[in-house]
């Protein structure tokens, strides 16, 4: 059996195989060639953490800016020995038998799509978070990772921080009591994207794809790299880009592994006058029935909370999650975490950050697709899956500006029209999640 037969295989023999008999049938010296798509900004780290793993090598990279894949073709040259393969066309690099494993960096609106195309395709993936879009997509992500018996595992790489670790299970033991509430904090500072009229596309972009499954758009330069974000058509806003960690950490937290039956979100674009549809201050309370989630998001300028600021020396951003029991309370940040215990909130355990997780995040990837388990994962596409879907049940509370009723099982609301109609999109052929995956 060879690497492909045996990656693309989904039968009981290959689910039940050790990793250990996996080395032998795959040899000594090889390694899971993996495509990375999307390669303008978070894809130079998968770049990175593909290359600096031994047991993996960046066959390819795939992006509809023809400037951006050259310039991630000779990127990709500096850390590694020889040069990818580059495709502007997602579906032709599925095509090539030589892809083991696909790596997504694309925008939020291509996240549900690609992985769902890539596991068709008997290709395992590492999908940037937020997993989907919209909740129905995200459902349909678990339903095709299942069905086709493929590994996925989503960015949210505080899953496998090690400090991060340490501070979830320090609340398992109950460091600071029973926890009643987590609060996410995503104040990150974000100036005006201004405002941009419409323009010709550049050169060498397919646009088309790049739309993918959105509608129709007129290209604008502040809603194409980056700035996509802060469009509805394309991205999240900051509590579905930078949040959704927070989010997942929160909710991990918690130990919550079901959707909240209550959201209610408000907040708005203060300040400026420009051309971003999100808002750069939010709002968020879910009912979880005896324990609270809250999450806020600020972009403006502000200050801290519960020493976070200080904690992760300053500046203007405040990332991190806040978690608050009966006997103190305990502080996640990229810098490490804290435990205040009792009235006088006395420092307790507290340990500083390990650095950079993703090159952690893809090495468990790559074990899990060995040893063929999806729970060896640390980041499940079910757990991107339910953390995405807060994010998003946030942002339709804060569309309709109603508070919701949800049923968790049927993932749907109840008596809200408007709200559900949010819970997926129209999908522009031939770009279309299916129904049956």
């Amino acid at each position: 059996m060879d690497r492909r037969k045996f990656l693309t295989a989904t039968g009981s023999t290959v689910a039940t195989m050790t990793a250990a008999q996996y080395s032998r049938v795959l040899g000594a010296n090889d390694r899971l060639n993996a495509a990375v798509v999307g390669v303008n900004g978070r894809g130079k780290s998968h770049i990175r953490a593909v290359a600096a793993n031994p047991g993996m090598h960046v066959g390819a990279v795939v992006d509809i800016d023809q400037s951006v894949a050259e310039k991630a073709t000779a990127y990709t040259k500096q850390h590694q020995q020889d040069t990818p393969k580059e495709y502007r066309d997602l579906r032709d690099m599925l095509a090539d038998k030589d892809i083991d494993v696909v790596t997504i960096a694309t925008t939020n609106h291509w996240h549900a799509l690609s992985t769902i195309w890539a596991v068709q395709a008997g290709k395992d993936v590492y999908c940037e978070k937020p997993a989907s879009h919209n909740i129905w997509e995200g459902r349909k992500m678990v339903e095709a990772a299942r069905k086709y018996k493929r590994i996925v595992q989503v960015g949210q790489q505080s899953r496998s921080t090690p400090f991060k670790i340490e501070a979830i299970q320090r609340l398992r033991e109950g460091v600071i009591g029973e926890v009643y509430m987590a609060k996410g904090l995503c104040f990150k500072r974000r100036k005006s994207i201004g405002s941009t009229a419409v323009s010709a596309v550049p050169p060498g972009v397919d646009y088309d794809i790049w739309l993918g499954p959105a509608q129709p758009y007129e290209f604008k330069q502040n809603r194409f790299h980056y700035n996509w974000h802060w469009h509805w058509a394309f991205g999240n806003g900051d509590i579905g880009n930078q949040g959704v960690h927070e989010m997942d950490v929160a909710r991990w937290g918690l130990g919550v592994d079901h959707l909240p039956e209550h959201a209610f979100s408000a907040g708005g674009h203060f300040v400026y006058d420009d051309d971003q549809e999100t808002p750069n201050t939010q709002h968020v309370t879910f009912d979880y029935g005896g324990r609270m989630l809250q999450f806020e998001v600020r972009g403006l300028v502000t200050g801290g909370e519960c020493r976070l600021l200080e904690d992760s020396g300053g500046g203007n951003h405040t990332i991190g999650v806040l978690f608050f029991g009966s006997d103190g309370f305990l502080t996640i940040s990229n810098q490490g975490y804290q435990t205040y215990l009792g009235e006088k909130r006395t420092p307790g355990p507290r340990r500083p950050s390990d650095g950079d997780a993703t090159g952690l995040h893809f090495e468990n990837f790559r074990k899990a697709v060995l040893s063929r388990r999806v729970s060896d994962l640390n980041c499940d596409v079910l757990e991107g899956h339910l953390s995405a879907a807060l994010c998003h049940l946030a942002n339709i509370s804060y569309r309709t500006g109603d508070k919701l009723l949800f049923d968790p099982e049927s993932e749907r609301f109840v008596g809200n029209f408007g709200a559900n109609t949010l819970l997926k999109r129209d999908y522009r052929a031939p770009w279309i999640v299916p129904e049956e995956v």
